[in-house]
Order: structure tokens, then sequence, then C-alpha cells
């Protein structure tokens, strides 16, 4: 098989992988993240908490799965208001499944997203930039209310090639 075509025949479960990874740096987030900061008002009390930004990014991935697998098992959205990063880490986890059903079944399938333009590839470009997103704001918003995350753990979320295993 020439190497273009092995590549090609690698590209759906790289893709796949690289989704996984990105939670499992989201989930590394939450354990590294100081208890204290969950919780804390934002700045000028503007704005929302860390566990609203967790809870946001659940739910918007509850949106899509609404939009993309009607009839499917979809997770629950989770309340910003009580949600607790045990429950944050677990919806997380439960709505990544779920996309990576959808995900799996566009790349085997037409290469759509039903709801979502253009294409897969795209689809995968938006989750992993909404995640990436928030995870900057939560690590801006516990440094400004004094809970920094650890230097170790900044870089640790960068760590793709140890997170993706």
């Amino acid at each position: 098989m020439k190497k273009a075509a092995v590549a090609a025949s690698l590209l759906p479960q790289s893709l796949l992988n690289a989704f996984d990874t990105n939670d499992r740096i989201n989930q590394y987030l939450l354990e590294n993240l100081p208890a204290e900061a969950w919780r804390a008002e934002p700045p000028e009390g503007k704005g929302r908490t860390i566990a609203a930004i967790a809870a946001h990014m659940h739910n918007v991935r509850v949106m899509w799965l609404k939009a993309a697998a009607k009839g499917s098992k979809i997770p629950q959205q989770l309340d910003r208001s009580t949600v607790t990063p045990a429950q944050a880490a677990k919806g997380l986890e439960q709505s990544r499944a779920a996309l990576s059903a959808v995900l799996k079944a566009s790349l085997d399938g037409d290469g759509r997203v039903k709801g979502f333009r253009p294409d897969v590839a795209g689809f995968f470009g938006y989750l992993i930039a909404h995640d990436a997103h928030h995870r900057g704001q939560i690590c801006m918003l516990a440094r400004q209310v004094g809970h920094p995350l650890s230097q170790k753990a900044m870089f640790g979320m960068w760590e793709w090639g140890t997170r993706g295993k």
C-alpha cells in the first residue's frame, strides 16, 4: 500500500484519538484546578464562574448531540449553579463518548454531521477549539480570583503525547 493510502486510512482513527486526547486534557484541568477557584466570583462580578464555564462546555456538546444524534442516548445538561467538579468531569466524559459515536459514524459514512457545516473535519476543529477556548478562560479566571493552576498543570495541558495514551 502506498504511503498516502496508509496515511488516509489512519486519518479517521487519528481524528478520534485527538478528540479523546482533548477531553483527557479537560479532565486533567479539572483534576488540577484548585477547589477554591470552582465557584469564585469573576472580577467585578461579571461573567461566568469556572463551574458555569465547565457546565457550558458540556451543555454545548449536548446541544450538538440533540441536533446530530436524535434518537440516541444523550446526556443530561449540567446546571451551572449547582454543578460540582465531579459532575462536570462525568458529564464531559459522557458527552465525549456520545460525540465520539457521532464523529465515528460520520467518518464511516458520508463525512457530514447533521446540523453542522461544512463537514466532519470542521466539526472536529470546532469541538476542540471550543474546549480549548474555555480551558484558557478557566486558567485565566483561576489566576484572576487568586487560585492559579500550578505551573506543572499549566504545562501538563500541552502534553498531548502523554495525555493521548
